[in-house]
């Protein structure tokens, strides 16, 4: 059985509604804020989707530019389903607001930490669009993730990332971040702290780290790299190393 989800967003955003679309609407742009890899085909209206060894496709059901745009997923063989929409406005003064939906159906056994990790994951994600838009402009990114031990679904786990971040046991946007992985040194700010995420800005990357013991699944990096010529799989096996190492 199922039942059906809704989240609702509205963000304002530092880009005009050009910048925003190509954000929100195209397979790069995606990349460069929201998890997995994306190809949006709007001719043959699908969206593929990659992430690991995940892939799915899904309709575009509505295509605006640079106002609206929205795609379903192919509904599973329980039912399930996920549809997005994103509505863009001009908010003058080279800003824009950003209004999204995220609905569909889930099953019924998932409990309501589900869907609220749903919003929660969305506040993140919307803030890395921002932090796109304004820190990034006209660069895409290259997505990488790794994942830690299964040890780390404990509640020792998180404060040992913050540690090895060089971050407080509650940290607080705006502190300087220094740490260092496969040898190379970061330096960035911590852009976005809550209880479940960890948002690391340098020059040239942003960094998610995402808390999911509520979930019961282990700790995940989830990684934008505005870099040249990024070798995905070398990375991810570069972060998923340091992600054992600090989590041990």
């Amino acid at each position: 059985m199922t039942r059906e989800f809704e989240v609702r967003k509205e963000v304002r955003l530092p880009a005009e509604p050009a910048e925003v679309w190509d954000a929100v609407a195209t397979g790069p742009g995606i990349d460069s804020w929201f998890m997995g890899r994306h190809e949006v085909d709007a001719a043959a209206k699908q969206v593929r989707f990659r992430l690991g060894e995940m892939r799915t496709e899904a309709e575009i059901t509505a295509w605006e530019p640079p106002r609206r745009f929205a795609y379903r997923g192919e509904p599973a063989p329980d039912g399930t389903f996920d549809a997005f929409e994103f509505l863009v406005e001009a908010a003058g003064g080279g800003a824009s607001v950003l209004r999204f939906v995220h609905r569909g159906f889930i099953a019924d056994d998932w409990g309501d930490e589900y869907h609220e990790s749903f919003s929660v994951g969305w506040e993140m994600y919307l803030h890395t669009l921002g932090q796109l838009l304004r820190h990034f402009p006209a660069r895409h990114a290259t997505y990488v993730t790794a994942e830690a031990p299964a040890s780390s679904t404990g509640p020792e786990a998180w404060p040992k990332l913050l540690t090895a971040l060089g971050l407080p046991p509650q940290p607080e946007a705006g502190q300087q971040v220094r740490f260092t992985v496969g040898g190379q040194q970061i330096d960035g700010v911590l852009d976005y702290s809550t209880p479940r995420f960890a948002g690391v800005r340098t020059p040239d990357a942003l960094y998610r780290f995402h808390e999911r013991s509520l979930m019961g699944i282990p700790i995940a990096a989830g990684h934008h790299l505005f870099l040249p010529q990024v070798d995905e799989a070398a990375q991810s096996t570069v972060w998923q190393r340091w992600l054992a190492d600090v989590l041990a």
